[in-house]
């Protein structure tokens, strides 16, 4: 797993597109509409930060069994927001699952008519 291919993966989900608002190296990944949209996805060089859970504790979980390789994402961790690593401890597949339930949770909390077609509830 790379930033590359992860970006990659993130773009396939219906709605996706990536944005750069804090002209960092990488960008985030976000789902909606424009001004509107909402982001599901942090790129980082050897991490990625999603939305792990709809409240700190059950975001707790991925802490617990992969304290190694993840961290509460800055700011915004009270929120059930984690950054996981890859090229540890984490397979690749529960990375992409995370991808999935992280967008489906933001795209699930965006009203109805800016939520995009081809997403399944």
């Amino acid at each position: 797993m790379d930033v590359t291919s992860l970006q990659a993966y993130c773009l396939t989900k219906p709605g996706a597109w990536p944005d750069n608002p804090w002209d960092h190296e990488h960008p985030v990944i976000k789902v909606g509409p424009g001004e509107r949209g909402k982001i599901f996805a942090f790129l980082g060089a050897t991490k990625v930060g999603l939305k792990c859970g709809a409240s700190r504790e059950v975001a707790d979980e991925w802490l617990l069994r992969y304290p190694a390789d993840v961290t509460v994402t800055g700011y915004i961790g009270r929120s059930g927001w984690n950054d996981l690593a890859w090229g540890g401890g984490i397979p690749d597949e529960e990375i992409l699952e995370a991808v999935d339930e992280s967008y489906a949770m933001v795209v699930s909390k965006l009203p109805k008519k800016l939520r995009p077609e081809g997403w399944d509830a």
